[in-house]
This record gives structure tokens, sequence and C-alpha cells, in this order.
């Protein structure tokens, strides 16, 4: 079942439901608009394998920082986060869609999941489409559809990404190192 706007502010207003900061205007019909985030990761277009099993330096792979603004070029992949920390309850996934408008210009993200128990910063994938678009922190990018679960996780999220702010890179690359 997915989650209605009143449910939603019902879900905030007991605590059971995290989104900070929450704007009157990013609570919708069914879902919660996201915003943009200040860090963008550009991924590199380089011929040098990472090998997962043996990790890597980020910085081969990856162009980080914080921006007022970052195009994404066309067909080009990049890394970003929402400027809200979602917490999920043990009853209630997410899932992660583009806004129209932003879809309409040729972006994409790939399926996400958020799961029951989350807490962070979300981090998403973006793919360019046919021509280059500047985006621009706080701007609503993406639509978090709230589902609750026939009945709580068993097991709720606690993983690698528990509590993650900023953009989250693989947990594939070598600790301590950038």
């Amino acid at each position: 079942m997915i989650l209605s706007d009143v449910t939603i502010k019902e879900l905030v207003s007991k605590g059971r439901l995290i989104i900070d900061p929450l704007s009157d205007d990013t609570v919708r019909e069914n879902g919660v608009d996201l915003r943009l985030g200040r860090m963008f990761c550009r991924l590199k277009r380089v011929w040098k394998v990472l090998d997962i099993r043996e990790g890597g330096l980020p910085d081969e792979y990856y162009e980080c920082g914080e921006y007022d603004s970052f195009i994404v070029y066309p067909h080009e992949h990049i890394l970003l986060h929402t400027r809200e920390f979602v917490g999920l309850p043990e009853d209630v996934a997410g899932l992660v869609n583009l806004r129209s408008t932003f879809a309409r210009l040729g972006l994409f993200i790939p399926a996400t999941v958020v799961d029951a128990g989350f807490q962070g910063e979300l981090t998403i994938e973006v793919v360019g489409g046919e021509y280059p678009v500047r985006l621009y922190p706080g701007e609503r990018f993406i639509h978090l559809v709230l589902v609750k679960l026939d009945r709580p996780a068993g097991k709720p999220y606690d993983g690698k990404y528990q509590g993650q702010r900023g953009v989250r890179l693989p947990k594939i690359f070598r600790a301590g190192q950038s």
C-alpha cells in the first residue's frame, strides 16, 4: 500500500518517519519530494579496471566536490545526494523516482529502493540525456514514494550505508584512502 500525504504527515508528527528538513511544499499526494544536496561525484571515463574484490582509490574513478551548480553531460553518470536526511520505520520502504520535469529533460535514474529501517541522506545515480542539463542544490529533484510493508521487517536495514551524509561512494574502495 502506498502511503498518502495524510499518513506521511501522521508518521512524521509521531516521530516514526524522519525527513529533515521537511517543507510543506515537499509532501505530495503520494510521497515526498526530496531536494538536491551540494555534493556531486562525476564518474570518470577511465580504462583502468576496477576489480570489485581488490578495491582501488576513489580519486582514480570519481571527481567529487561541492558546487553551486553542476552540469550533467549527455550519457554521463553522476552521483548526487539528497539535502534531506531520511529515517524510515521498520514497516515502511521507499521507492525513488525522478520528478517528471527532469525525466522530460532526458535525465534518468536507475530503480532505487530505500530499505525499511534505513537512515541517512540518499545517494542517487543520475544518467544524462541527449543534451547537457545544469542542476542546482535545493531543487526538488526526486520523489520518494513510501510503501507500507505487510508487517515490520524482521531484520530492518543496518548495513554499510546507514547514517550516510553527502555522496557515499561504494564500499569496495580501500578504507581510509581517497
